[in-house]
């Protein structure tokens, strides 16, 4: 009797959390096809409407993720103090946003262990420090990325960073390959010092980036996905945070046209990928009241990591996606996170 009050409860402080960000925009659609002139083989028109040609590059690149996903190692690595910065691989028309800002948290007693922390969409750089110095008390090193467009890297015209998750289809997914070849770059900067013990813990749309990363790197042997869904394109669509990106899209799409050309940046394809890996360790976290990444798409998510016999361990928390990151609920989460880690690294 007394879930629902409780779920009213949760859901309110949900939407008061989320509503009470008063700058989001809601952008024009765009196919963006500009930005697909730096992706590697890229599959010309075939005379279709930019919808056919996208869905039909979005084949090519699940098909092909590895070239899609790789990259040529930065040389230019710089530590200064704590602040790690390098260039991105992946070079967008934004300038600030070619240059990777990431923070680094010395551990107690790495012992080759160490941890690349992604945060959520719209973290501002003082999150997730707590996390990054609870992880790095109990021992391994940690790295805390600042994802594309955000922080140091958001450019001069946003307040928000509207260019990693937006109406413009193709800026989205080079995004999205950006953060995961940044993510990849750290962990050479990170071998390059020494160390051999891997984790990443990503947090919602770093959760998103944290797997892509993953199921394309081998070195990754320890996976906290903090928040997790299948479908890219089914977040955007149904979550509480993104109903202006919908708006915009809905003029143009429904949400199966949406999922075919996001499906390149969508976990679910790249499962038998992940699989492949056997050696890796991974927690799922999701909470039972999540507004934004909808509770049956972690479920989704979930029976895929069975059905390609993925070994793994699930904790369900009982908050939002917000109020995930107020207590109590966020002590319950990095108790689920920091106890992964210093187990299984």
């Amino acid at each position: 009797m007394w879930k629902k009050p409780y779920s009213k409860w949760v859901n309110e402080w949900e939407n008061h959390l989320c509503f009470r960000s008063t700058d989001r925009v809601e952008r024009p659609f765009e196919w963006g096809l500009d930005y697909t002139s730096a992706w590697p083989r890229v599959v010309t028109a075939n005379g279709h409407s930019p919808e056919g040609d996208l869905a039909e590059l979005n084949r090519h690149i699940i098909a092909t993720s590895d070239e899609f996903f790789g990259y040529v190692p930065p040389r230019d690595f710089a530590l200064d103090g704590d602040r790690l910065t390098f260039t991105s691989p992946c070079a967008t028309p934004h300038g600030p946003n070619n240059t990777v800002h990431a923070r680094v948290f010395p551990g107690r007693n790495p012992q080759g262990r160490a941890v690349v922390v992604l945060p959520h969409w719209n973290s501002h750089a003082a999150q997730h420090v707590g996390l990054c110095q609870g992880i790095a008390w109990f021992g391994p090193t940690v790295i805390r990325l600042s994802l594309p467009y955000h922080d140091e890297r958001m450019p001069a015209e946003l307040t928000r960073a509207d260019y990693a998750v937006s109406s413009n289809i193709c800026r989205t997914i080079d995004a999205t390959r950006q953060a995961v070849v940044d993510t990849r770059a750290s962990f050479d900067w990170l071998v390059q010092q020494g160390f051999d013990r891997l984790g990443v813990v990503g947090t919602s749309l770093g959760s998103c980036y944290a797997f892509l990363a993953s199921a394309h790197d081998t070195r990754i042997k320890v996976n906290v996905f903090n928040h997790c869904s299948s479908h890219f394109s089914d977040v955007v669509w149904t979550g509480l945070s993104t109903v202006h990106i919908k708006k915009t899209l809905a003029e143009h799409l429904d949400m199966e046209r949406l999922r075919a050309l996001w499906q390149c940046i969508s976990p679910v394809n790249y499962m038998a990928k992940y699989a492949t890996h056997g050696n890796k360790r991974q927690k799922f976290i999701y909470t039972e009241y999540d507004t934004t990444f909808l509770p049956y798409l972690s479920e989704e998510i979930l029976a895929c990591v069975k059905e390609h016999g993925i070994r793994h361990e699930v904790a369900k928390l009982p908050c939002g996606h917000y109020t995930m990151g107020e207590s109590p609920f966020k002590f319950m989460d990095g108790y689920q996170i920091i106890s992964s880690l210093v187990r299984w690294l």
